[in-house]
């Protein structure tokens, strides 16, 4: 019945989810240095502070990981990046992203990286256009932009449940 539900969602292009990436990127980028800075020198006593960005670092892992968890929680699939990027990650079991799946999400960003990057180029061959986080939270990523857009040239409010005929982008999806 979900598949059915989602059946025929136009899915985010290539560049549309790397924008989305790199905004949240440079976002969570933002929040981790002062409070990276913050408590090197406040709870450590540190005076000479060198605060590094590096997916080694577990100062670093923890704050994506809440970044992207709690964002794609409480925003339903919609992070600050995906809002400026017109997308919205859907759950391929429920109707809201759930708390777990949310993490896992985010702990799948971590897999597409460990993988050389081939966890994010699985776009290119997977039907679905699914990544490796995609895969792992059980979600897939669709261009909210094309539904606002069917839905004035269709001239009625469309439903999550509606189905929309799926359009060819150059992408080939």
């Amino acid at each position: 019945m979900r598949m059915d539900a989602l059946s025929g969602l136009p899915l985010a292009f290539f560049w549309q989810r790397c924008v989305g990436y790199w905004v949240d990127l440079i976002i969570a980028v933002a929040l981790w240095a002062p409070a990276e800075v913050a408590v090197r020198r406040f709870a450590f006593h540190q005076e000479n502070i060198n605060a590094v960005w590096d997916f080694h670092e577990l100062g670093n892992i923890i704050v994506m990981v809440l970044y992207w968890g709690l964002c794609s929680y409480f925003g339903n699939g919609r992070t600050p990046g995906k809002w400026i990027a017109r997308t919205k990650v859907v759950s391929l079991t429920s109707e809201r992203m759930g708390l777990w799946q949310s993490f896992e999400r985010a702990l799948g960003y971590g897999s597409a990286v460990l993988e050389g990057g081939v966890g994010f180029a699985q776009y290119f061959w997977d039907r679905n256009r699914m990544c490796a986080q995609d895969r792992l939270a059980e979600t897939i990523v669709v261009d909210v932009r094309k539904r606002a857009y069917l839905t004035e040239e269709a001239g009625e409010c469309l439903s999550e449940s509606d189905d929309v005929p799926l359009e060819e982008n150059s992408d080939g999806e």
